[in-house]
């Protein structure tokens, strides 16, 4: 199966990080390489390293690089810092993440992400670790409760998790459509009119497997010090849960002083350690919308690095 994926918001986040042709970059979820070729394209002296946790990734972005001013690099962009710093590279000029899951990844049965087709239930991006289907087997009604509440802001998680269960009294609950019947039987025939019933659930679930909200905060902060002053950090989000905690991280550190409002003076002496690329998230155009369906939950949010420290003059 060819590896085909439709980039995003391409050339909104190409522009944001205004990439100098001597400049370092980094492509935090490389992908099929779309955002990564069209950077390192633009390179001369400078150079991009492309981060994916995906086996299947790292090869076709190796691949699509190849001739470039690149280095393709298998990990999850949570150690960027780290591998980074093995390559000799302690400061960068902009980073990029894109923070969704690729059509290859959504079309490719046997990776279980998609609730339309029969597949083993899968859902792990590195290919390694804990499956969707070892959480759906194991986990009590009450911890799966909460991840399909707190990952998927599903309405009926309790009623599905419990269902869950009971199922799996009888038999292991192992593919996609087993678990996406169980859902749809125990929705209420209006929810099922208003879009696949299993599909935040199965967002819940990837979520869960991959650790991606866990990681995502931690992850914004490590890649902001990497930056040079005057870098940029964009990052493309897809779902409310994602783009609140780049939201949230953005804006602390953009923000000043945090002395309490009844003190006539600052005596904190914090400053903003960056600045807004622009004042509201990017969103897809209409054309955009009508060539790729996938990207109309898209939002793109950028950071410029201002200071080194809250302390700095």
């Amino acid at each position: 199966m060819e590896f085909k994926h439709k980039s995003v918001l391409l050339n909104e986040s190409i522009e944001m990080l205004r990439i100098d042709p001597e400049g370092i970059y980094v492509d935090g979820t490389a992908g099929g390489a779309g955002h990564s070729k069209v950077i390192a394209s633009k390179l001369t002296s400078g150079r991009l390293f492309a981060f994916d946790q995906d086996p299947d990734a790292v090869k076709i972005a190796s691949e699509r690089l190849k001739g470039l001013p690149a280095t393709v690099i298998h990990a999850n962009f949570k150690d960027m810092a780290k591998k980074l710093l093995h390559e000799g590279v302690q400061k960068v000029d902009g980073i990029l993440l894109d923070l969704g899951v690729s059509s290859w990844q959504l079309d490719n049965r046997s990776r279980g992400f998609s609730y339309h087709d029969d597949a083993p239930l899968d859902m792990r991006m590195s290919q390694e670790g804990v499956t969707a289907a070892d959480l759906v087997n194991t986990l009590s009604a009450e911890a799966l409760t909460k991840i399909f509440r707190d990952y998927g802001e599903e309405q009926f998680s309790k009623r599905i998790a419990e269902a869950i269960v009971k199922r799996r009294e009888t038999a292991p609950i192992l593919t996609t459509l087993q678990l996406s019947e169980i859902i749809s039987e125990n929705v209420p025939a209006a929810k099922k009119r208003a879009g696949h019933p299993a599909r935040k659930c199965f967002q819940a679930l990837r979520i869960a497997v991959n650790e991606e909200l866990d990681i995502l905060e931690k992850a914004l902060k490590d890649a902001f010090g990497l930056l040079n002053i005057g870098g940029v950090l964009a990052v493309i989000t897809f779902h409310s849960l994602e783009d609140r905690i780049v939201k949230n991280t953005f804006r602390e550190l953009c923000r000043g002083c945090i002395c309490p409002p009844e003190l006539p003076v600052c005596v904190c002496h914090r400053k903003p350690m960056g600045k807004l690329a622009a004042r509201k998230p990017i969103v897809p155009t209409d054309e955009e919308l009508q060539e790729n369906a996938r990207s109309r939950s898209a939002k793109l949010r950028g950071i410029i690095k201002i200071r080194e420290s809250a302390t700095d003059e």
